[in-house]
């Protein structure tokens, strides 16, 4: 779709332009506010699948209470999986990669925590982490 500029559009640009009037460097704030971004990190590295939900579970509810924005957790891509072999087992849920962030998403206590898992990053072949952004404690 294709969007005309009005006369006026076009003379407003161009006082503008003229002038000496400049606009408020927004990305100021952010790189400001960058600083107190409180980061964490978890290996799950070794974890057994009820072992890894549960040190994530404490560590989630940990991160919220302490204020921590972002949660990075570290799986691995399950590329070295023994279950891989196994064909009665989920060749996804049962690689921690997969079945940690399924964990999360479905737990409503923690998602009540989170404003933002990153989903993409799991289905990433190339992948062995995620980010959880946690929301602001109230």
């Amino acid at each position: 779709m294709i969007k005309k500029i009005s006369e006026q559009d076009k003379k407003d640009w161009k006082n503008f332009l003229d002038s000496n009037e400049r606009l408020e460097n927004k990305d100021i704030n952010i790189l400001n506010n960058k600083k107190n971004i409180k980061i964490k990190s978890i290996d799950l590295h070794g974890y057994t699948l009820d072992n890894a939900n549960k040190f994530i579970s404490e560590f989630i509810e940990k991160c919220y209470l302490e204020n921590v924005n972002k949660i990075k957790v570290i799986t691995g891509k399950g590329s070295r999986s023994k279950n891989k072999s196994n064909p009665y087992l989920s060749t996804d849920l049962s690689i921690l990669k997969h079945s940690v962030p399924n964990y999360i998403k479905n737990n409503p206590q923690l998602m009540k925590k989170i404003s933002e898992l990153d989903l993409d990053s799991v289905n990433d072949v190339s992948q062995g982490t995620f980010d959880i952004i946690l929301k602001k404690k109230l």
